[in-house]
Protein backbone atom coordinates (compact mmCIF):
# COMPACT_ATOMS: atom_id res chain seq x y z
CA UNK A 1 0.00 0.00 0.00
CA UNK A 2 1.45 3.34 -1.06
CA UNK A 3 1.44 6.41 1.08
CA UNK A 4 -1.80 8.39 1.09
CA UNK A 5 -1.68 11.55 -1.02
CA UNK A 6 -1.91 14.61 1.23
CA UNK A 7 -4.33 17.43 0.39
CA UNK A 8 -3.93 21.17 0.86
CA UNK A 9 -6.75 23.64 0.24
CA UNK A 10 -5.10 26.97 -0.54
CA UNK A 11 -6.36 30.54 -0.70
CA UNK A 12 -8.70 30.16 2.27
CA UNK A 13 -10.27 33.49 3.24
CA UNK A 14 -13.17 32.37 5.48
CA UNK A 15 -13.08 30.56 8.80
CA UNK A 16 -15.97 28.27 7.80
CA UNK A 17 -13.99 27.08 4.76
CA UNK A 18 -11.00 26.24 6.97
CA UNK A 19 -13.20 24.28 9.40
CA UNK A 20 -14.91 22.49 6.50
CA UNK A 21 -11.53 21.57 4.99
CA UNK A 22 -10.50 20.04 8.32
CA UNK A 23 -13.78 18.13 8.63
CA UNK A 24 -13.25 16.66 5.17
CA UNK A 25 -9.84 15.38 6.23
CA UNK A 26 -7.61 17.95 4.55
CA UNK A 27 -4.02 17.85 5.76
CA UNK A 28 -3.31 21.55 5.31
CA UNK A 29 -4.86 24.90 4.58
CA UNK A 30 -3.07 27.72 2.79
CA UNK A 31 -3.28 31.42 3.65
CA UNK A 32 -2.12 33.90 1.01
CA UNK A 33 -0.07 36.84 2.32
CA UNK A 34 0.40 38.45 -1.08
CA UNK A 35 -1.53 41.73 -1.36
CA UNK A 36 -1.92 41.46 -5.15
CA UNK A 37 -3.78 38.16 -4.90
CA UNK A 38 -7.60 38.15 -4.95
CA UNK A 39 -7.29 35.61 -2.11
CA UNK A 40 -5.01 37.72 0.09
CA UNK A 41 -5.65 37.89 3.84
CA UNK A 42 -4.30 40.24 6.49
CA UNK A 43 -2.60 38.83 9.61
CA UNK A 44 -5.72 39.80 11.56
CA UNK A 45 -8.02 37.90 9.16
CA UNK A 46 -5.62 34.94 9.17
CA UNK A 47 -5.82 34.68 12.97
CA UNK A 48 -9.63 34.58 12.76
CA UNK A 49 -9.52 31.89 10.05
CA UNK A 50 -7.25 29.50 11.97
CA UNK A 51 -8.97 30.01 15.30
CA UNK A 52 -10.71 26.79 16.26
CA UNK A 53 -8.92 24.61 13.73
CA UNK A 54 -8.55 21.10 15.12
CA UNK A 55 -5.06 19.72 15.80
CA UNK A 56 -2.97 18.12 13.05
CA UNK A 57 -4.14 20.47 10.32
CA UNK A 58 -1.06 22.25 9.02
CA UNK A 59 -1.30 26.00 8.44
CA UNK A 60 0.75 27.14 5.45
CA UNK A 61 1.57 30.80 4.83
CA UNK A 62 2.16 31.74 1.19
CA UNK A 63 4.47 34.63 0.32
CA UNK A 64 5.70 36.11 -2.97
CA UNK A 65 9.00 38.02 -2.80
CA UNK A 66 7.92 39.44 0.55
CA UNK A 67 10.06 41.86 2.54
CA UNK A 68 11.64 40.19 5.57
CA UNK A 69 10.04 42.74 7.86
CA UNK A 70 6.56 41.89 6.61
CA UNK A 71 7.21 38.17 6.89
CA UNK A 72 8.39 38.52 10.49
CA UNK A 73 5.30 40.61 11.30
CA UNK A 74 3.05 37.84 10.01
CA UNK A 75 5.00 35.11 11.82
CA UNK A 76 4.79 37.08 15.08
CA UNK A 77 1.01 37.21 14.87
CA UNK A 78 -0.23 34.13 13.00
CA UNK A 79 0.42 30.52 14.04
CA UNK A 80 1.99 29.35 10.77
CA UNK A 81 3.57 25.89 10.54
CA UNK A 82 5.13 25.99 7.08
CA UNK A 83 6.19 28.81 4.76
CA UNK A 84 5.47 28.57 1.05
CA UNK A 85 7.59 30.77 -1.19
CA UNK A 86 6.12 31.56 -4.61
CA UNK A 87 8.51 34.16 -5.94
CA UNK A 88 12.18 34.33 -6.85
CA UNK A 89 13.33 33.76 -3.26
CA UNK A 90 16.85 32.35 -3.02
CA UNK A 91 17.56 29.30 -0.85
CA UNK A 92 19.23 31.69 1.64
CA UNK A 93 16.09 33.83 1.81
CA UNK A 94 13.89 30.76 2.32
CA UNK A 95 16.14 29.55 5.14
CA UNK A 96 16.42 32.74 7.12
CA UNK A 97 13.17 32.36 9.08
CA UNK A 98 14.05 29.08 10.75
CA UNK A 99 10.78 27.46 9.66
CA UNK A 100 10.13 24.48 7.42
CA UNK A 101 9.38 25.72 3.92
CA UNK A 102 8.09 24.66 0.53
CA UNK A 103 9.47 26.27 -2.63
CA UNK A 104 7.08 26.73 -5.52
CA UNK A 105 8.55 26.10 -8.97
CA UNK A 106 6.71 27.37 -12.02
CA UNK A 107 7.00 24.77 -14.75
CA UNK A 108 8.41 27.01 -17.49
CA UNK A 109 10.00 25.46 -20.58
CA UNK A 110 13.37 23.91 -19.78
CA UNK A 111 13.08 24.20 -16.02
CA UNK A 112 15.72 21.99 -14.36
CA UNK A 113 13.87 20.37 -11.48
CA UNK A 114 16.72 18.09 -10.46
CA UNK A 115 19.03 21.12 -10.27
CA UNK A 116 16.47 23.15 -8.33
CA UNK A 117 15.93 20.26 -5.94
CA UNK A 118 19.64 20.40 -5.13
CA UNK A 119 19.69 24.19 -4.85
CA UNK A 120 16.72 24.14 -2.46
CA UNK A 121 18.06 21.14 -0.56
CA UNK A 122 16.70 22.52 2.71
CA UNK A 123 13.11 22.69 1.42
CA UNK A 124 10.57 20.24 2.84
CA UNK A 125 9.18 19.79 -0.66
CA UNK A 126 8.94 21.44 -4.06
CA UNK A 127 5.54 22.63 -5.22
CA UNK A 128 5.08 22.44 -8.98
CA UNK A 129 2.79 25.05 -10.46
CA UNK A 130 1.81 26.10 -13.96
CA UNK A 131 3.97 28.75 -15.59
CA UNK A 132 2.22 31.78 -17.02
CA UNK A 133 4.13 34.94 -17.87
CA UNK A 134 3.68 37.60 -15.23
CA UNK A 135 1.53 35.45 -12.94
CA UNK A 136 2.95 34.20 -9.63
CA UNK A 137 0.51 31.30 -9.42
CA UNK A 138 -3.19 30.54 -9.25
CA UNK A 139 -3.44 30.41 -13.05
CA UNK A 140 -6.15 27.75 -13.05
CA UNK A 141 -4.28 25.97 -15.84
CA UNK A 142 -2.70 22.52 -15.72
CA UNK A 143 0.80 21.86 -17.03
CA UNK A 144 1.96 18.72 -18.83
CA UNK A 145 2.35 16.27 -15.95
CA UNK A 146 4.66 14.04 -17.99
CA UNK A 147 7.33 16.75 -17.58
CA UNK A 148 7.88 15.81 -13.94
CA UNK A 149 11.14 13.83 -14.04
CA UNK A 150 11.68 10.48 -12.38
CA UNK A 151 14.26 10.40 -9.64
CA UNK A 152 13.29 13.43 -7.59
CA UNK A 153 14.14 12.56 -4.01
CA UNK A 154 11.94 15.19 -2.39
CA UNK A 155 8.23 15.05 -2.08
CA UNK A 156 6.40 16.80 -4.89
CA UNK A 157 3.35 18.91 -4.19
CA UNK A 158 1.33 19.10 -7.38
CA UNK A 159 -0.57 22.34 -8.03
CA UNK A 160 -1.89 24.17 -11.06
CA UNK A 161 -5.42 23.79 -12.38
CA UNK A 162 -6.45 20.80 -10.27
CA UNK A 163 -10.19 20.15 -9.99
CA UNK A 164 -12.48 17.43 -8.61
CA UNK A 165 -12.68 16.14 -12.19
CA UNK A 166 -8.95 15.77 -12.93
CA UNK A 167 -7.32 15.16 -9.55
CA UNK A 168 -7.57 11.34 -9.61
CA UNK A 169 -5.85 11.29 -13.00
CA UNK A 170 -3.18 13.70 -11.74
CA UNK A 171 -2.44 11.55 -8.69
CA UNK A 172 -2.20 8.39 -10.82
CA UNK A 173 0.14 9.99 -13.30
CA UNK A 174 2.47 12.00 -11.03
CA UNK A 175 2.13 10.09 -7.72
CA UNK A 176 2.83 13.30 -5.79
CA UNK A 177 3.33 13.50 -2.06
CA UNK A 178 0.48 16.03 -1.98
CA UNK A 179 -1.95 17.94 -4.17
CA UNK A 180 -2.74 21.63 -3.73
CA UNK A 181 -6.00 23.18 -4.93
CA UNK A 182 -7.42 26.68 -4.78
CA UNK A 183 -9.51 27.87 -7.74
CA UNK A 184 -10.72 24.36 -8.61
CA UNK A 185 -12.92 24.20 -5.50
CA UNK A 186 -14.26 27.76 -5.43
CA UNK A 187 -17.60 29.48 -5.98
CA UNK A 188 -15.66 32.67 -6.63
CA UNK A 189 -12.17 33.86 -5.74
CA UNK A 190 -11.44 33.15 -2.10
CA UNK A 191 -14.85 31.60 -1.41
CA UNK A 192 -14.72 27.82 -1.36
CA UNK A 193 -17.55 25.57 -2.50
CA UNK A 194 -18.29 22.88 0.11
CA UNK A 195 -19.56 20.34 -2.45
CA UNK A 196 -16.52 20.84 -4.70
CA UNK A 197 -14.18 20.45 -1.74
CA UNK A 198 -15.85 17.16 -0.83
CA UNK A 199 -15.72 15.98 -4.45
CA UNK A 200 -12.01 16.85 -4.62
CA UNK A 201 -11.31 14.74 -1.52
CA UNK A 202 -13.27 11.84 -3.04
CA UNK A 203 -11.21 12.14 -6.21
CA UNK A 204 -7.97 11.87 -4.24
CA UNK A 205 -9.29 9.03 -2.07
CA UNK A 206 -10.40 7.05 -5.11
CA UNK A 207 -6.74 6.58 -6.05
CA UNK A 208 -5.19 6.14 -2.62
Amino acid sequence: MGMRTRVKFCGITRREDAIHAARLGADAIGLVFYPKSPRAVSPQQACQIVRGLPPFVTVVGLFVNAAARYLHQVLDRVPIDILQFHGEESPEECNRYGRPYVKAIRMAEGVDLLGLEQAYGSASALLLDTYQIGVAGGTGQVFDWSRVPEGLSKGIILAGGLTPENVAQAVMKVRPYAVDVSGGVEQNKGVKDAAKMAAFMRGVDSVN
